[in-house]
């Protein structure tokens, strides 16, 4: 008969190993006696871990099924949770009663115009300071993942470490070295003269830049304050808190500014999310104008349709075709022009102002917007369904295809604040080491695929809490495919249901991601950890 492999003996010897697959093991260890010192090896290692970190013995052998908890330990935790989410709630609420005043609502950042303020922000200073942007960031990260985890970690007494994920951050961040096949400038003051040509893609970062010149073909700008007053032949593409085109873009503008104005030519469209945006009267879009903004301003022509979504909008110049709109209020004064349909969604009538000397060739559909309780839509009961036979198809795949690694995350999530520390290490540190990886054209594909294992870990999350959930309040005697199912089934409705509760809602649902992550990330490590010899 084949042997076993490591990782299904080190299941076995924690106890985790269903009932009929123990029973074949333990048969086939009577007859091998190379599976027989694999598994009296597994056995002391975790007896010397025990000793070590003051743990029963008996713990290392618990029964199949799930991992005994003290009632007194499960008790407390629960009680202390009970108290921290209590606290965040009140302050929750708290905080969504306060009003800010309007001067001080762009350092909201819970606001438009305060995210917008911060991302525009952070996309400078990112630019301006290149790796050590990313050096900070992945320190802070470290020290919150430290702060946190750590913490929690401490809390399992069970934790051992292990550095082969930080070997792999240390070798990515060594080759990350620049890779851009592309003309870029980096200083305070980043400028194109009026007798200068680039005859390439130019990439410029700086408090300042300024094309006074022409650009051959396309222009990405990181900076404080973006002039363009040459010529673009290609795209403009800008991260900046102030972007001004007073003179040519042939191509698109794909525009991530606090504020956005055109007095220039514009061979094509515009798109963007911007604080403020104005096309001054002199300013022309050759196509549509596709913008999210705070407050948009158009004076100038649109040549085709615009589709906006704007806190406060108002037109005073002409669009060629169909202006849509939906936000927060729309005027158009006597000198507006639009050639075809008008289309606004508003809270109130009276929000859509239109002056007697505007002229709309087309027709004029204003709807007001009532907002509705998702729980009162059919739709809602729909995608919850569809999402709930999803979870289930792939909770009955992972039982088909993967039994031993499914229950052992499963049980993995009983940990507590083992899986729940790991968890939140893994859910900031992950992000990080996919932005490292991802700076040089070597290690996109890594970053690709890292990328995809930690999106399918953050879904099979929840999948494997509803199972541990259900399987602890049904208390199954058996250990069957159809016993893991009903408890994965009554797991993930109260999930479900837990999860609209307001505030505290959101927080189930982090607690339930990070404790999945921990559950994976640690059973991850045990699958690839090295074969004992024998």
């Amino acid at each position: 008969m084949e042997c076993y492999s490591e990782q299904m003996c080190s299941i076995f010897v924690d106890g985790e190993l269903a009932v009929d697959e123990a029973r074949r093991l333990r048969d086939h260890l009577a007859t091998c006696q190379r599976c027989r010192e694999l598994v009296d090896a597994l056995r002391a290692e975790n007896r010397v871990l025990g000793e070590s970190l003051h743990e029963l013995p008996e713990e290392a052998a618990d029964p199949v099924g799930f991992p005994r908890l003290r009632l007194s330990r499960v008790w407390g935790d629960l009680a202390a949770l009970a108290a921290v989410l209590a606290l965040v709630s009140v302050f929750s609420a708290w905080v969504d009663k306060l009003r800010i005043p309007e001067a001080l609502e762009w350092l909201n950042p819970f606001s438009a115009d305060g995210l917008t303020n911060l991302i525009f922000n952070l996309s400078y200073y990112f630019a301006h300071g290149g790796t050590a942007m990313l050096a900070d960031y992945a320190a802070v990260v470290g020290g919150l993942f430290l702060l946190l985890g750590g913490g929690a970690l401490l809390l399992a007494r069970r934790w051992r470490l292990d550095q082969p994920g930080l070997h792999l951050l240390i070798v990515l961040l060594t080759l990350s070295l620049p890779s851009f096949a592309l003309e870029r400038r980096h200083a305070e003051f980043v400028t194109v003269a009026a007798n200068e040509t680039v005859d390439d893609t130019l990439l410029a970062a700086g408090n300042t830049v300024r094309v006074e010149g022409v650009v051959n073909g396309d222009l990405l700008a990181f900076a404080r304050t973006l002039e363009v007053r040459g010529s673009v032949k290609g795209d403009l593409v800008s991260f900046a808190k102030r972007t001004v085109v007073s003179g040519t873009v042939e191509g698109r503008i794909y525009n991530f500014s606090q504020s956005l104005d055109l007095d220039g030519e514009l061979g094509h469209s515009i798109y963007g999310w911007v604080q403020s945006l104005r096309v001054d009267n002199r300013g022309h879009v050759g196509d549509g104008i596709v913008v999210g903004a705070g407050d948009i301003s158009l004076e100038g022509e649109v040549k085709r349709s615009a589709t906006i979504f704007a806190g406060n909008a108002d037109v005073s110049g002409t669009i060629g075709r169909d202006l849509t709109m939906a936000g927060g209020s729309l005027t158009l004064t006597n000198a507006a022009r639009v050639g075809g349909n008008l289309s606004a969604r508003v809270r109130q009538l009276k929000d859509v102002r239109i002056a007697d000397g505007a002229s709309i060739l087309g027709k004029r559909d204003i709807q007001v917007r009532v907002r509705k309780s998702q729980f009162t839509r059919p739709r809602f009961y729909l995608h919850q369904a569809v999402w709930l036979a999803a979870a289930m198809l792939v909770g009955w795949l992972g039982l088909a295809l993967f039994p031993g690694f499914f229950q052992a995350c499963t049980q993995a999530v009983g940990a507590g604040w083992r899986s729940l520390g790991l968890g939140v290490g893994v859910l900031a540190g992950a992000p990080v080491a996919i932005v490292v990886a991802a700076v040089t054209l070597v290690g996109i594909p890594i970053s690709l695929m890292l990328l995809a294992v930690y999106l399918a870990a953050i879904y099979l999350a929840k999948i494997w809490v509803g199972a541990f959930l259900g399987r602890m309040l049904l208390k199954p005697s058996g250990t069957t495919r159809r016993d893991w199912l009903l408890g994965l089934l009554v797991g993930l409705l109260i999930l479900t249901i837990v999860g609209f509760i307001p505030y505290l809602g959101g927080l189930v649902r982090l607690a339930m991601v990070c404790l999945g992550l921990g559950a994976f990330a640690w059973q991850l490590h045990r699958s690839l950890r090295p074969a004992i010899a024998a």
